[in-house]
C-alpha cells in the first residue's frame, strides 16, 4: 500500500448464501480525498463500507486501511476512523450535549479536553442553542449534524458515511457537504455513499457500484468526458412519439424525457444519422443537438450492459 492511499482493496468479495453482494471489487482511495460511492439501494455500497471498517468479514479479498490489515487489525482501526450510518443511531432520550459527552467517554478523550471539544463541536455544527434539547426532538437536519459531530469527536483520520443525507432537505444537504469539505481541507479522508447525482458530482473521485460490481471509477469530470459525442438533446412538440421512435433504435442506450425535451444517450457518436432519420419520421419539426454528458449519463452508460444481460438471463414468464 502506497503512502498516498488511505484505503486499498483488492478482489473484495462478500457472499451471503447464494447472493454475491460484493463481487471482486478493487478500490484505491487517496488520502485527503472525498471519495464517493454512487449506486442504487442494493448495489453493495453499505456492505463494502462495513467490510472496509472491519465490521463485516469479507468472503475473499485483501483490505488495507491506513496501513492496517483488515479485518485482522480492525480493533486498532476503530480509534482512527469515524462511522456515520444512514439511520440516526444516537440516544434520542439524551440531550444533544449528553450524547456528545457519552461519545467522548467511549472514545476515551481526556476529561480535561471533553468540555472544550464538545463546546467546539456544538458551535461548529450549529447546535449550541440546542445543547439541552433531547436528541429525539431534533429535526432531520439537526440530527444529521449531531451524528456527524459525534463521528468526528476524536478527530478521525478517515470518515465513513453511509447514505448520510437520505432523510434531509436540500438546504441541510448543502450545509452538510460544506462541513465535509472543511474536514477534507483539514486532512480527513472521507468515503461517502450516496444515490444523489448532485452529491456524487461534488466528490473528488467516484466509484459506481451496480449489483455488487464496480462498473466505473474516476473523477466526475473524467467519467463524464469519456461520453463526449454520445449525448444529445431533442426538442420536439411530440416528445412521447419522438421518445418511442428513438428508444426503438439498436444504437440508443436510453431516452429520458425532461420537461418537453428529450435527453438521448447513444452507444457511440457515429450513429447520429439513424437517430435523425427516426426523429424526422416521428416529428418533422423536431431538432437534435449534441449536449455535454452528465453524471446521470455516466451512471446509465456504466450500468446499461449489465442490466440488459440480467434481463436476458431471466427465465421466460
Amino acid at each position: 500500500m502506497t503512502a498516498t492511499l488511505a484505503i486499498r482493496a483488492r478482489s473484495l468479495t462478500k457472499q451471503f448464501g447464494p447472493l454475491r453482494a460484493v463481487d471482486n471489487v478493487d478500490l484505491d482511495v487517496p488520502k485527503g480525498a472525498v471519495y464517493g460511492f454512487l449506486g442504487p439501494n442494493g448495489s453493495g455500497k453499505s456492505t463494502t463500507i462495513r467490510m472496509l471498517c472491519g465490521l463485516l468479514t469479507p468472503t475473499a479479498g485483501d483490505i488495507d486501511v491506513l496501513g492496517l490489515r483488515i479485518p485482522a487489525d480492525a480493533e486498532a482501526l476503530k480509534r482512527r476512523i469515524g462511522y456515520m450510518t444512514q439511520r440516526f443511531s444516537l440516544f434520542e432520550d439524551l440531550s444533544v450535549r449528553e450524547n456528545l459527552e457519552f461519545i467522548a467517554a467511549v472514545q476515551s478523550l481526556p476529561r480535561a479536553q471533553v468540555r472544550l471539544r464538545v463546546d467546539a463541536l456544538l458551535r461548529d455544527y450549529h447546535l449550541a442553542d440546542r445543547a439541552k434539547q433531547l436528541a429525539g426532538t431534533l429535526s432531520g437536519g439537526q440530527k444529521q449534524r449531531l451524528a456527524l459531530a459525534g463521528a468526528v469527536m476524536h478527530a478521525p483520520e478517515l470518515l465513513f458515511l453511509d447514505e448520510p443525507t437520505s432523510a434531509v432537505d436540500p438546504e441541510s444537504r448543502r450545509d452538510f457537504w460544506d462541513k465535509l469539505f472543511a474536514l477534507a481541507d483539514a486532512g480527513t479522508t472521507i468515503l461517502v455513499s450516496t444515490h444523489y447525482m448532485d452529491e456524487a458530482e461534488r466528490c473528488h473521485r467516484l466509484a459506481i457500484l451496480d449489483r455488487g460490481v464496480l462498473v466505473a471509477d474516476g473523477t466526475p469530470a473524467a467519467l463524464s468526458q469519456a461520453l463526449d459525442g454520445r449525448t444529445f438533446g431533442v426538442a420536439s412538440a411530440r416528445p412521447r412519439l419522438a421518445q418511442a421512435a428513438l428508444a426503438a433504435l439498436a444504437g440508443v442506450v436510453s431516452v429520458a424525457q425532461i420537461g418537453n425535451e428529450l435527453r438521448v444517450l447513444a452507444l457511440d457518436g457515429e450513429r447520429i444519422d439513424p437517430l435523425r432519420e427516426a426523429l424526422r419520421a416521428a416529428d418533422p419539426d423536431a431538432s437534435m443537438a449534441a449536449v455535454a454528458p452528465s453524471l446521470e449519463d455516466v451512471f446509465v452508460a456504466a450500468t446499461h450492459g449489465r442490466a440488459r444481460a440480467s434481463q436476458q438471463d431471466r427465465p421466460a414468464a
